[in-house]
């Protein structure tokens, strides 16, 4: 406990931080957590070899995630996941409508889900604590007979979706790329985040430029877009400038 406890906490933060903004859900908010805990945590056992914190801390991120995306859902009637888009649907097919007036026109649907949060985090401990050496048990499985059977998975269930055998070859040329990526030591984080936020990006700047007729100085316009935009292009900076930094010190390490 004394050595995930701090990263429990980041992953916590990250989480709530990153499930409470529309669109973002648990998946990025998880990669992030495990990002940053891989560069700032204190660990005995490096990444990838079995630190306890590389699990704690995007767990953490998930759960928080999970919780807190039901703020914008609930309060501005914006998904703050795909889940959440599920629910904001269920919810509206049932003439209730999420949004500001929802906790004084629906306080009982508003606190049950509250009250069904604790209700659900106590019977996640009920059920996985007294299974937990089931789901260690799992991970004895030898590699040899788990990989094929999640290929033949993944294909299966690629292929029930058109019936094309193109989809199965497409999911093949990304694992291969995906492997690649990995012996390169390319992080995964940066890569889901793209794919994720990439298409919200593209349709909000058309957005916005539309509403601007072409004018991209609408997004300096606004004082709080100004200072997020600075704030983005200081850490693109930061970031490529350690990382020149750490190629020419190990280059300079390396002998001649």
């Amino acid at each position: 406990m004394r050595e995930i406890w701090p990263a429990m906490l980041r992953g916590a933060g990250f989480g709530s931080f990153f499930g409470a903004l529309p669109g973002t859900g648990a998946t990025i908010a998880a990669f992030i957590a495990y990002a940053v805990e891989k560069r700032v945590g204190r660990r005995r056992i490096p990444f990838g070899k079995g630190a306890i914190a590389g699990v704690a801390a995007p767990e953490s991120a998930n759960n928080s995630a999970a919780q807190t995306a039901f703020i914008p859902t609930l309060t501005l009637g914006v998904p703050g996941s795909a889940s959440m888009a599920v629910m904001l649907g269920a919810l509206m097919i049932h003439g209730i409508l999420p949004g500001p007036r929802m906790i004084t026109d629906r306080p009982d649907v508003f606190w049950g889900l509250i009250a069904s949060f604790i209700v659900g985090n106590m019977m996640l401990l009920v059920l996985n604590i007294p299974l937990i050496n089931i789901w260690v048990r799992l991970l004895r499985v030898p590699y040899a007979l788990l990989y094929p059977l999640i290929l033949v998975f993944i294909a299966i269930g690629v292929y029930s979706i058109r019936n094309s055998l193109f989809d199965v070859g497409l999911v093949a040329g990304f694992g291969l790329l995906g492997y690649a990526m990995r012996l390169l030591d390319y992080e995964p984080a940066p890569l889901l985040m793209g794919f994720v936020l990439g298409p919200l990006m593209e349709e909000n700047l058309r957005r916005a430029l539309v509403m601007s007729r072409g004018d991209a100085a609408v997004f300096v316009e606004s004082p709080i877009s100004a200072v997020i935009l600075g704030l983005t292009v200081l850490i693109v900076l930061a970031m490529s400038l350690s990382r020149l930094r750490g190629r020419r010190s190990t280059r300079s390490e390396t002998p001649s």
